[in-house]
């Protein structure tokens, strides 16, 4: 049995979306307020799923050079798995595209809506033409289409996610609309726009391996150094080397750069501080210490008298109440 044959066989008793009743969809939904991210994710990828079915439902087919189309501009994906590429570039060798790309017009080329991975393999193998359906398509369905159609998959890293959220708000009129477009939550859509708040030279070797860290850490990272600033970011540069090689794990990265700042205040501290310790004949008597934020003298009280006392208070009130000259 051919590849054909048994997806028709595994999908003969399912229902096309259009033909379940709305009114059973509404009661399959659970009954608290918003779904949790996973659910609302799987949501709006079917919601994707039948946006793309209605546009290939539209589409003019035709066969277009390869070399006229590029790449869907909101793409999140960075890096293709390239051993997966080959795979599905020996078999359209062998047996030929068996799903026409989705395009839509642009400028001065053809944009892919979905099937980059085929238009890709189409290339690897040298074909210089491509089946395509050709569709109408809006900005926003485009940016859409793309970040749901990759945010759930396991080798697309966060930081690939958070540069394509970034290009797709510009869509949006608030971050609300954009985290009910792709079926997250707030804090979701927030954790994977913490990579805003890096510094340069993280967001450099994030573009060249995007995997470096995860959103969680970028959050850690973003917090640290919005609450201590550039002493942050100057621990974090000294630092930084260990996780590229991999000898600091990304999650202990940002309470390591926390260490390595509290480390530094108590050396700088202890550097500015003075002690001068006096004594009553061979009895300890008592300190002066002086540092960033006091300068205090401490007496015990066994080798103070009442008048020594006395004129102690006596020099402070002139000190401060009177006439310091």
């Amino acid at each position: 049995m051919n590849i054909r044959a048994r997806m028709a066989e595994q999908t003969a008793n399912l229902r096309a979306a259009s033909d379940i009743p709305k009114d059973e969809v509404t009661a399959s939904k659970p009954t608290n307020d918003k779904p949790k991210t996973g659910p609302g994710m799987a949501a709006a990828l079917a919601a994707a799923n039948i946006k793309i079915q209605e546009l290939e439902t539209r589409g003019a087919q035709s066969v277009l050079p390869v070399s006229e189309i590029v790449p869907n501009p909101w793409q999140p994906r960075r890096v293709f798995n390239e051993a997966k590429l080959s795979e599905l570039a020996e078999s359209i060798r062998e047996v030929g595209l068996l799903q026409p790309i989705v395009v839509r017009r642009a400028e001065s080329a053809y944009q892919i809506v979905a099937g980059e991975r085929r238009w890709r393999a189409h290339k690897l193998v040298g074909l210089e033409e491509i089946k395509v359906l050709v569709v109408d398509c809006t900005d926003q369905d485009m940016a859409v289409l793309a970040l749901v159609e990759n945010i759930g998959r396991d080798d697309l890293a966060d930081y690939e996610i958070s540069i394509s959220i970034r290009r797709t708000a510009k869509e949006f009129p608030n971050r609300t609309r954009l985290a009910e477009a792709v079926g997250m939550s707030r804090r979701g859509l927030y954790r994977y726009l913490a990579f805003d708040g890096l510094p340069a030279f993280m967001a450099n070797d994030l573009d060249i391996n995007p995997t470096l860290i995860g959103g969680n850490a970028a959050d850690a990272i973003s917090n640290v150094i919005k609450k201590h600033g550039e002493n942050a970011v100057a621990a974090a540069r000294e630092l930084w080397p260990d996780v590229v090689s991999g000898s600091l794990d990304q999650g202990k990265y940002a309470p390591a750069i926390a260490a390595l700042l509290g480390r530094r205040a108590s050396s700088t501290t202890a550097r500015e501080r003075s002690i001068e310790k006096f004594f009553a004949g061979n009895t300890h008597a008592g300190s002066i210490t002086k540092d960033v934020n006091s300068f205090t003298v401490k007496i015990k009280t066994g080798v103070l008298s009442d008048a020594q006392e006395t004129r102690i208070r006596q020099v402070i009130s002139e000190l401060f109440n009177g006439d310091p000259s």
